[in-house]
């Protein structure tokens, strides 16, 4: 049988876990030299026990994986996600150990992504866009009518559920894990200010999108035609860059860095994972007509270019 040739990706995430292995080595140099690195990350937990089989399930595991072990990124993948659970538990029943579990958190997410470029060569994110968020078009109605409300329903619902439920439980949690970082107050108003203004980018968006295109903002029910047409005459992707910046505004508002971080978590999301698949879909279904306008108009950066030939314009 022959070896199986190592890619790229696969050496990144190799790489990956060395880096992980040297930190958690380093960390636990400071738990036991530095009692504030130890109540910090790890609160009121005795540090012996905890290191009798951290060092081994996560270190040494993490180690043997950048050397090219599978059952041992496994293993270290699955150690890191949950002491990430139980630490957030502790955390939130005690007060303590907040940073601990914002750093094994991070880790975990970056070891499942490593774990899953290990074992299957790639990162595992086409789950995102199943069910409901799969990209099918739109029914073809008679009336834009049809397609407006429904994406206003969609508004009410994503903003409720990405703008305020995560958001609100985000800042709980910075404020239960004793992880808050105060932000100057004058900042509220100008937070306020711009989810104003991103709101209303997000929403002209929609309704250009949706009375337009035949369909909605939604994956499962996309435009069955290329809209090029009020912001989309400037930048690809408004309603996307609508939701980064009230993300960012809302944390602004909540006064908490971490809704402002997950704002900037799913700007990365989008970027990398969604947005590559989104305009495969779209080159599919709309050629040479999308393949002009993403040459022509830019992803994140507004610009003024003439609008391609066979855009709907409003």
């Amino acid at each position: 049988m022959g070896v199986e040739p190592v890619t790229e990706l696969v050496r990144w995430a190799r790489a990956y876990f060395g880096v992980q292995a040297v930190a958690g080595a380093c960390w636990w140099v400071a738990v036991f030299m530095s009692p504030a690195a130890r109540e910090a990350t790890l609160g009121s937990l005795d540090p012996i026990t905890v290191a009798i089989l951290d060092i081994p399930l996560f270190v040494i595991a993490s180690a043997m994986a950048a050397a090219g072990v599978r059952a041992a990124a496994v293993v270290g993948a699955g150690w890191t996600c949950a002491v990430a659970i139980a630490m957030a538990v502790y955390a939130t029943v005690t007060t303590e150990a907040g940073w601990g579990v914002l750093t094994m958190g991070a880790a975990a997410g970056a070891s499942l992504a490593s774990l899953g470029v290990i074992l299957r060569g790639r990162v595992p994110t086409s789950w995102i866009i199943r069910g409901p968020f799969a990209f099918r078009p739109a029914t073809v109605r008679s009336s834009a009518a049809i397609h407006v409300l429904s994406t206003f329903g969609q508004i009410v619902l994503f903003w409720g559920f990405f703008l305020a439920m995560i958001p609100l439980g985000i800042a709980f949690f910075e404020q239960r894990w004793a992880v808050a970082i105060p932000l100057p107050s004058v900042t509220g108003p100008v937070g306020v200010g711009v989810l104003v203004l991103a709101s209303a980018l997000g929403i002209w968006s929609a309704v250009v999108m949706s009375a337009l295109g035949n369909g909605t903002p939604l994956p499962a029910a996309m435009p069955n035609r290329l809209v090029i047409a009020g912001p989309y005459r400037w930048i690809r992707n408004p309603m996307a860059v609508a939701g980064i910046v009230q993300g960012a505004a809302v944390g602004i508002i909540l006064q908490s860095w971490l809704v402002i971080a997950y704002a900037v978590v799913g700007s990365l999301v989008w970027n990398y994972v969604v947005r590559p698949r989104e305009e495969a879909d779209l080159l599919d279904r709309f050629g040479a007509d999308f393949e002009r306008y993403r040459d022509t108009v830019r992803c994140w950066v507004p610009r003024m270019p003439k609008a391609p030939r066979s855009a709907s314009l409003l």
